[in-house]
């Protein structure tokens, strides 16, 4: 038995050995089939875990809710907005730099750098960058400042606001990589310092724009240069005009200089170098309007090398008195259109240089000043180009010229197109001037070359003088030809000058109708020997 149960329990033994070894093999092969389909299945939802996890994480470690509708997702390369924090963070981050992103809708990143309500901004007021507007703090870096994020942006708005007064030195609002189309609304004050200091050794402009397109200007605003200091500190050193020659007191002595303004706001001598109060140079499509421009320490507005400029309904005002104080001066400028301002200065209301071209002027007040003048042109024998000109509906009140053209003995290039039209004078010295022996210098020599001057018209110029109707001094060597004279009606009124008759010199044109007083030095027709213009007088 117990044999038996030996061999029975050997024989036992085997079969389950194999019956358990078969059992483990098929175990372990279904095991490692589902253990790889496991692993799979573990890592596809370890990688959605992982995107829900830096989800949940950039938006402070909470569990982000589905959203209700399928969303677009944002390009690889788009910055991810940030969400806000957790209701329990108390502490509030730096203002994003994109705007946040409403739930459910896609987030798209702004082409350029946007503000708190999702728009660009295209304003920028002064006070916003440090401006103080109280007329005794430096506000010059504020000012750079604002135009330095308003050139960046198209169509902006850079605001000196009203009921404010600023001081603010020597500053150029400058491109050429500034946007288009910048308006400078000036509705404030902005005054100019009163020492030395801030003009160094001396500054030809004090507020410039320089290289831009579609500049505009505006406003109700006033910019004072308070020049006066500058005019009294160094009166002698300065030009003057040259028509003061002829212009006798009847007391028979001539004043070789006009008298200065008395007061004196400056501290200390300034530099003999006068700053312009306001310039323009290289730029396009540039307007100027409703702004006020006084007491500038030199010429008040000026155009240099510019093309499309609009000046309306603005004013100058400085005194009558105050030296080379020039309302508005063009030069090398283009296609320019000035009117409805009132202009009040201590030299020309309005003065053309050389380099410009279809101006057309009409509907201004002038007055005091020196009148409206073309030139001087050809100093120093260079050469002058201006032409189509034209001068219309002005009217003038105690002014030193009327309508003018002077010239320098010496230069070349010409004068021509230029149409003076319904002038009205009340006081005024000379109202109607051609000067070929122009010279603001102590003494100037005799030349025989000439700027030349042809196609000149005035019409309808009437008033009162006090000095002389009508003074034509043109070149010897080169005669004034196309001078016309039509519709003159000026009388005198004794002042405290000496009167004087019609004047003319190699003067050649023609009369259309009588003249009041009669102008019979006019020679009618052309000069006999009418000298042909060589390749250096043609513009």
């Amino acid at each position: 038995m117990s044999g038996i149960s030996f061999r029975s329990l050997t024989f036992m033994f085997l079969i389950a050995f194999l019956v358990l070894s078969s059992s483990i093999g098929t175990c372990i092969a279904r095991r490692g089939k589902h253990w790889r389909q496991s692993r799979y299945a573990t890592a596809s939802l370890t990688k959605k875990k992982g995107k829900g996890h830096a989800h949940g994480h950039h938006n402070g470690g909470s569990k982000p809710k589905a959203p209700p509708h399928k969303t677009t997702p944002s390009p690889p390369s788009s910055p991810k907005p940030k969400a806000p924090p957790p209701p329990k963070e108390k502490a509030a981050p730096s203002p994003p730099l994109s705007p946040k992103p409403k739930k459910g809708i896609p987030y798209t990143p702004p082409p350029h750098k946007s503000y708190g309500n999702g728009q660009q901004s295209s304003v920028f007021d002064v006070l916003d960058f440090g401006a103080k507007g109280d007329g005794k703090t430096d506000d010059t870096k504020a000012f750079q400042a604002a135009w330095a994020a308003a050139c960046k942006v198209e169509a902006s708005k850079m605001v000196v606001p009203a009921a404010f007064v600023f001081l603010v030195g020597p500053i150029s609002f400058s491109g050429p990589y500034c946007q288009a189309n910048i308006v400078f609304q000036m509705d404030g004050t902005i005054i100019a310092p009163t020492d030395s200091q801030p003009w160094g050794k001396g500054i030809l402009q004090w507020l410039e724009f320089t290289k831009l397109k579609g500049i505009t200007v505006q406003g109700k605003g006033i910019i004072d240069g308070r020049g006066s200091g500058w005019w009294q500190d160094a009166p002698y050193e300065d030009p003057y005009d040259d028509e003061i020659k002829l212009i006798i007191p009847l007391n028979s002595t001539v004043q070789e200089r006009p008298p200065m303004p008395v007061r004196n706001e400056l501290n200390g001598k300034m530099p003999s170098i006068k700053p312009t109060a306001l310039r323009f140079y290289g730029s396009f499509n540039v307007t100027v309007t409703g702004i006020t421009i006084q007491n500038s320490p030199q010429c008040h507005l000026k155009f240099d090398n510019c093309m499309g400029v609009v000046v309306h309904d603005m004013a100058v005002s400085s005194p009558g008195d105050s030296p080379n104080t020039d309302g508005i001066h063009l030069q090398n400028s283009k296609e320019v259109l000035i009117h409805g301002s009132n202009l009040a200065c201590g030299d020309d209301c309005i003065s053309i240089q050389t380099g410009c071209s279809n101006v057309y002027i009409h509907n201004v007040n002038c007055g005091p000043g020196h009148g409206i003048s073309i030139g001087g042109l050809g100093k120093d024998n260079t050469k002058a180009c201006v032409s189509n000109i034209t001068v219309r509906d002005i009217i003038m009140h105690n002014t030193m010229n009327g309508v003018r053209i002077k010239t320098w003995q010496g230069g070349s290039g010409s004068v021509q197109g230029i149409l003076f039209s319904n002038i009205q004078v009340s006081e005024v010295q000379l109202p109607i001037v051609i000067d070929q022996f122009y010279c603001d210098k102590r003494a100037c020599k005799n030349e025989t070359a000439a700027v030349a001057l042809s196609g000149i018209t005035y019409e309808k110029i009437r008033g009162t003088y006090t000095v002389k109707p009508v003074h034509l001094a043109c070149s010897d060597s080169l005669p004034c030809i196309g001078v016309t004279l039509s519709a003159i009606e000026l009388k005198p009124l004794q002042e405290h000058y000496h009167l004087y008759d019609p004047f003319c010199w190699q003067s050649f044109g023609e009369l259309t109708t009588p003249t009041v007083p009669p102008i019979s030095c006019l020679q009618i027709g052309k000069p006999p020997n009418n000298r042909v213009q060589s390749d250096h007088d043609v513009c």
